[in-house]
């Protein structure tokens, strides 16, 4: 997977988070691949309806705030990559990883995980995403 698809697929991962769209969240996550997303301070979520749920649950919360992603960096191995960003998300820093595999001719999401960041680098100038 080359790094350009890589990091077009990381920011559809973080508009489909800010724009609380579940039905894009829901196409992002492969079908068929073996998944796993961590959210910060939650266990191992390893079923792919599991990680749904907790997907719609967060896009549901009305505390949830935009997620925006700074210092991407695409970690590629062939034909899955996996972004490292730090998530900037109401004003915390988390460091965060994303794995993409291609699964049936596009692109999907295998893995997520996000924690706390003790000394993360400056946000880069970025304006908030737009909202509709």
């Amino acid at each position: 997977m080359d790094i350009h698809t890589a990091l077009f697929a990381n920011e559809a991962f973080y508009l489909a988070f800010s724009q609380r769209d579940f039905p894009a969240m829901d196409r992002l996550w492969a079908q068929a691949s073996p998944l796993l997303c961590i959210h910060p301070g939650w266990p191992a979520l390893t079923e792919r309806e599991a990680i749904l749920a907790s997907w719609h649950n967060i896009l549901q919360n009305p505390a949830t705030g935009y997620a925006v992603p700074h210092h991407a960096q695409v970690l590629a191995y062939g034909t899955l990559a996996t972004v490292v960003c730090y998530e900037e998300i109401q004003g915390e820093i988390f460091v965060a990883s994303n794995t993409f595999i291609e699964e049936d001719g596009e692109i999907r999401l295998i893995q997520h995980q996000a924690g706390p960041c003790a000394h993360p680098p400056q946000p880069e100038s970025k304006a908030a995403p737009v909202m509709q």
